[in-house]
């Protein structure tokens, strides 16, 4: 072997061993930050980098989670989440490991409770994270495990089929019940919308974006930024910290440009 083949070989070898030791570390990297997830899921480590842009992380019991051990209707799963025990909570991020547009919607309370219930699209068995994120910049986070049979976003909805989306499309309904422990105030909202993720045969994605309820003076009490995989005409039961006064109003839009406006009544 001559001088000069005897380095190509060597300088070979040698960037084999620094890619295989690149290899070792981003496993290395991706099994660490699986190690705190006590469901040990392999997609955490995707959330965290691009939800959560791998700011500090806490899994916390504080933020609690509630769901069905299985779902029985993939497309409408039930959940609900809490984290007032943490106190002040600046965003909310609620992400499916397993789904396959894993982002559900973004919640920043303002002026409400940390804590929302709604339903959303379960593709197959998988952990339902909710990230809530303090002032310090760390994200504290709940997870439940959901089984489910499966199908939940690439099976179109209901008013898909039967062709009724149009009738009602971007409808809002509201309903305002006694507040958390007497204060305040809990709203219901229903927005009809077909939430289309874009993975049903010959449906393109058509879904709300944003939500931002406000007050008469038209400052946002809370926002809401949504995802394909929130359930068909989503309901949303949250607490308010104040009463409903006179001239509350919710806005959005949809992906399509559509806009949302209503009047939440006392």
């Amino acid at each position: 072997m001559s001088a000069r083949t005897r380095r190509m070989v060597l300088r070979a070898v040698a960037a084999l061993g620094m890619a295989g030791a690149g290899l070792r570390h981003a496993r290395a990297t991706d099994a660490a930050i699986a190690h705190g997830d006590p469901l040990q899921s392999p997609q955490w480590a995707w959330i965290h980098k691009e939800l959560l842009q791998m700011a500090p992380v806490v899994f916390d019991s504080r933020v609690k989670v509630t769901g069905p051990a299985f779902a029985e209707d993939p497309m409408r799963v039930p959940i609900a989440f809490d984290a007032s025990a943490l106190g002040e909570v600046d965003r909310i991020v609620v992400a499916v490991d397993r789904n396959p547009i894993r982002e559900v919607l973004v919640f920043e309370p303002m002026q409400a409770r940390p804590s929302l219930s709604f339903r959303f699209k379960l593709e197959q068995a998988s952990p339902v994270r909710v990230a809530a994120r303090t002032r310090d910049g760390t994200w504290h986070v709940g997870s439940v495990l959901v089984d489910a049979g499966g199908g939940g976003c690439t099976m179109p909805g209901a008013t898909r089929r039967d062709g009724s989306w149009s009738r009602t499309l971007n409808r809002v309904e509201s309903r305002v019940f006694p507040g958390f422990n007497g204060a305040g105030a809990r709203v219901r909202l229903r927005v009809m919308h077909p939430m289309d993720t874009g993975l049903a045969a010959g449906i393109p994605a058509f879904f709300i974006e944003t939500l931002v309820l406000a007050d008469a003076a038209r400052q946002p009490l809370l926002r809401l930024t949504l995802h394909e995989p929130v359930a068909e005409n989503p309901i949303f039961s949250f607490d308010l910290r104040d009463a409903v006064a006179p001239g509350m109003t919710v806005a959005g839009r949809d992906n399509n440009g559509n806009r949302i406006a209503a009047r939440v009544s006392p």
